[in-house]
């Protein structure tokens, strides 16, 4: 939950968007947490997915895969427990990523 955490206040600080943990649940083999966070132009998702990569990267923690669609609507960061989603709005609207989903923020 920690590095989730951390992966929150990093978003927070590059003014993301609508940021959300969410836990996985025991089915999910592919990591524990997800986090979810909406950028309001693709400079500014490039630069939220940018800024966890850095400052994970400063503590030498580095992502087993970085995925990006093309004009960067959408990128992925994948850190084996964690799992971080940046989204344009559009792009996490059509993915229905708004609803009811259970959020951690607090835990």
């Amino acid at each position: 939950m920690e590095k989730a955490q951390l992966c929150r206040d990093f978003l927070e600080n590059k003014k993301g968007l609508d940021i959300k943990i969410i836990k996985a649940d025991d089915s999910n083999v592919l990591a524990d947490y997800i986090v979810i966070a909406t950028g309001t132009s693709t400079t500014h998702v490039k630069a939220l997915a940018d800024e966890v990569e850095v400052k994970f990267k400063e503590v030498d923690i580095l992502p087993h895969h970085i995925e990006e669609s093309s004009y960067n609507s959408w990128i992925l960061l994948d850190y084996g427990d964690v799992i971080v989603h940046v989204f344009l709005e559009e792009s996490r609207r059509y993915y229905n990523l708004y609803g009811e989903v259970e959020n951690l923020d607090n835990e």
